[in-house]
């Protein structure tokens, strides 16, 4: 067999739905560290409904931080969680979790390999409570002409 691969690019996709905003549930949850020695959650977000159900929709992480304790409550708030006062809560208490989740195309390059890889990434405000009506908060989301995965 000969093949020319000098056209085919040399990034790895883990894309495996179109940007947007997407009903999730959250399947898996992982713990670990930060750089800076925090603690991170980090989870995978799974497609509840439609033409991409059971997709992963992206991975993200909570980072217990001083710098990232703003985004862990604003997500947590989204989650369902009373962020009012004292929370306490464990990392499997969230699995089976559901919210809208904002997908944006994002792509990084691997620091030890140097390998491009494209990836979904929930930004800062892309999660809304599911059913809430709200709206994932996020420039891009303004920017898809309105419609939802599978309009």
């Amino acid at each position: 067999m000969q093949y020319d691969f000098s056209q085919i690019d040399d990034s790895d996709s883990f894309i495996t739905v179109p940007a947007g905003a997407y009903a999730c549930r959250i399947a898996d949850v992982r713990t670990g560290s930060a750089r800076d020695g925090s603690e991170r959650w980090s989870f995978r977000l799974q497609v509840a409904e439609g033409e991409y159900a059971g997709r992963t929709a992206a991975w993200d992480s909570l980072t217990w931080s001083d710098r990232g304790l703003h985004r862990v409550k604003r997500v947590l708030r989204a989650f369902g969680i009373d962020v009012s006062g004292s929370v306490t809560i464990e990392p499997r208490e969230l699995v089976g979790i559901e919210v809208r989740a904002l997908l944006e195309p994002e792509e990084w390059e691997d620091p030890l390999t140097g390998q491009r890889q494209l990836r979904m990434r929930v930004p800062y405000s892309g999660y809304a409570a599911a059913g809430s009506g709200e709206e994932c908060s996020s420039p891009a989301f303004r920017g898809d002409n309105g419609r939802e995965p599978g309009d």
